[in-house]
Formats: structure tokens, C-alpha cells, sequence
């Protein structure tokens, strides 16, 4: 029996942890597919911040997600990567990548995936057709940031500058990806306005911006129209930065197109079955216009 004709005999259960995420679509995202797949699928928020939690909580969290028969979780700031020790196989993306954003229970097992880059990946393609990657400048080095990081070099980025509240965090990840990508040159240095005047594109990837963190991650006098922009933030769907980034005449990039194809990647690997990713993102679309 294949994996998607078993899966269609049971009840799916996925959850989502991380903090602040009541405003999170994944849940109505991945229930709305299922729906349409013909599955009987039920995506719970587990919410740090409601729950007066913190990371620490995690190994608490996972246990009690697989004692009551969670098929897996996404995870989201700040957990995602804290969650790697207390997995048990990751996949080579997730190792790569040092980030883990969904989790597979499988035979007693905790398996680590990331369709963080991969969902940036696409969702740049789909948005910044011949947009040029050959100065990128990236706020944020964390676990989004080494993901659509990772992506943009994968994309061919020539140079990659990374900046991040915590400089030896960014420096960190500067090292790590000028090994994996030797042909690009990838640093951790220097001056933000000094390499915003030189960019030609910027990607955002903290959580500045978010309905519960608003606000700028940058001095918006230091966007230019030989930019372009992208956002890891899709909720609200249009940021400051992006908002600021298109009246100076930027090619911009929302995060909605990220949080759709992660997800179609995080339903495949908790159902086996194959999902409709343009019917994800017109369900997404319709979300954010309420």
C-alpha cells in the first residue's frame, strides 16, 4: 500500500510551534489542502508565547506531541534551532543548513527537515524573474536567515553579505556558506550602508516586521531603486520594508510566496500525497485579504 492511500484511511495531526504565532496561516493553509485531497487532516498552533513558554520547553513539547500521536510539527522562530539535539535524523538539507523547520514522527523517530530554502528558492523564481544577484545584501543570520541565505547562493548570488544583531551568529554563517559555496564570495563585515549602496538586492529575513514586531530593519533612506527587495515576513503581506522598498521604486518580494511553497513541502512530507501549490497560494491570497 502506497503512503498516500494509507494516509487517506486516518486522521493526520501536525502542529506548529513557536512564539506568537496566532496570526500563523499554515493551519488553514494545510487544512484548506487536505480538504481538497480528501484527507481528514488537523493542524494545532502550540504558541510559546500564550503558553508563558519558552525554547527550553521543546523537549517537553516534542515528547508530549508523539505521546499523543502527532504525525509531526513545523517550528518556527525561535525554536529552529534549538530543536536539532533532540532529533534523531536530519535530512541533508537540514544538516546543511544547521536549521530545522519540520519535524517527521516516523517509527519511533524524530526526522529534520528544512523547506525553508527551498520555498525561497521557488518563491524567488515565481516573483524576481532576471532580477540581479550579483551584490546581495541579507539582514538576519538565524534559522530563516541561513535557509533563504543558503537559497540565494544556490540561485547564484556572486556576493553575499550577511548582517545580524549578533555578529558572531553572522559570522558563523558567513563561514559556513563560503564552504559550501566556494565560487561566491560570502562575508559578515563592514558597513550596512556602505554595502546597501553597492546592492542590488536586499533580503530581509528577521522578524521585524511582523504584526506583533513592527516596524523597519533598516533606515529606509538606504533603499534605492537599483534594488530589489524580498521579505521573509507575510504576515502583514505588505511590510514597512516592503511598502518603503516600492515607493522608491524597487522590485519587491513579499515572504507570502516562501510561507506557500515551504508549506507544500511540509505537506508532502507529512501526508506522502502531493499537494496543488497554485491552489495554496490562491487560498493564501484570499487569507490575506480578510
Amino acid at each position: 500500500m502506497s503512503a498516500a492511500s494509507n494516509v487517506r484511511g486516518r486522521s493526520i495531526v501536525v502542529g506548529l510551534i513557536g512564539a506568537g504565532i496566532q496570526g500563523s496561516l499554515s493551519p488553514a493553509m494545510h487544512e484548506q489542502e487536505a480538504r481538497h485531497q480528501g484527507l481528514t487532516y488537523v493542524y494545532r498552533r502550540i504558541d510559546l508565547e500564550a503558553l508563558g513558554l519558552d525554547a527550553g520547553a521543546l523537549p517537553e513539547l516534542l515528547v508530549a506531541a508523539q505521546r499523543m500521536g502527532f504525525d509531526g510539527l513545523n517550528i518556527t522562530y525561535p525554536c529552529k534551532q534549538a530543536v536539532i539535539p533532540l532529533l534523531d535524523e536530519m535530512s541533508s538539507d537540514a544538516q546543511a543548513l544547521g536549521a530545522v523547520n519540520t519535524v517527521l514522527f516516523k517509527d519511533g523517530k524524530r526526522i529534520g527537515y528544512n523547506t525553508d530554502w527551498s520555498g525561497f528558492k521557488r518563491s524567488f523564481e515565481r516573483g524576481l524573474p532576471g532580477a540581479s544577484l550579483e551584490r546581495v545584501v541579507q539582514l538576519g543570520a538565524g534559522g530563516a536567515g541561513a535557509a533563504v541565505a543558503d537559497a540565494a547562493l544556490s540561485l547564484g548570488a556572486q556576493r553575499l553579505t550577511l548582517f545580524d544583531v549578533d555578529q558572531a551568529r553572522s559570522a558563523s554563517l558567513a563561514a559556513q556558506l563560503q564552504q559550501r559555496f566556494p565560487e561566491a564570495t560570502v562575508v559578515a563585515e563592514g558597513s550596512l550602508a556602505d554595502a546597501m549602496r553597492e546592492a542590488t538586492g536586499l533580503i530581509h529575513a528577521t522578524p521585524t516586521g511582523m504584526a506583533k514586531l513592527p516596524g523597519m530593519p533598516l533606515p529606509a533612506e538606504l533603499l534605492h531603486s537599483g534594488l530589489w527587495v524580498a521579505d521573509v515576513v507575510y504576515f502583514p503581506i505588505r511590510t514597512a520594508l516592503i511598502e518603503a522598498a516600492a515607493r522608491v521604486g524597487c522590485r519587491t518580494l513579499s515572504g507570502g510566496g516562501m510561507a506557500v511553497y515551504q508549506a507544500v513541502d511540509a505537506f508532502r512530507i507529512f501526508t506522502g500525497v502531493e499537494p496543488n501549490a497554485d491552489r495554496m497560494f490562491a487560498h493564501l491570497l484570499t487569507l490575506l485579504e480578510k
